[in-house]
């Protein structure tokens, strides 16, 4: 088993950090959800975009926006 050397009290901060951060994660999930807006995720590398009907697609649901950001790019 690996051992580490950190201080307990840090392992405890560090707990309740990502408690706060995950907690903020999936009320801004829900808040896209009933603004009708997409969650964006990626797996393995694959951009997911989960509808508001809670259905996964890989095909962008805005895909004009590929467009202006391209000819952002090119500027």
């Amino acid at each position: 088993m690996y051992q580490d050397n950190l201080n307990p009290e840090i392992h405890k901060q560090a707990r309740k950090l990502l408690q706060i951060a995950n907690r903020a994660a999936k009320r801004a999930q829900e808040e896209n959800r009933k603004k009708g807006i997409p969650n964006v995720y990626d797996f393995n590398g694959h951009r997911y975009y989960e509808l508001p009907n809670g259905e996964l697609t890989k095909e962008d649901p805005y895909p004009l926006s590929k467009e202006t950001d391209s000819s952002e790019e090119k500027c």
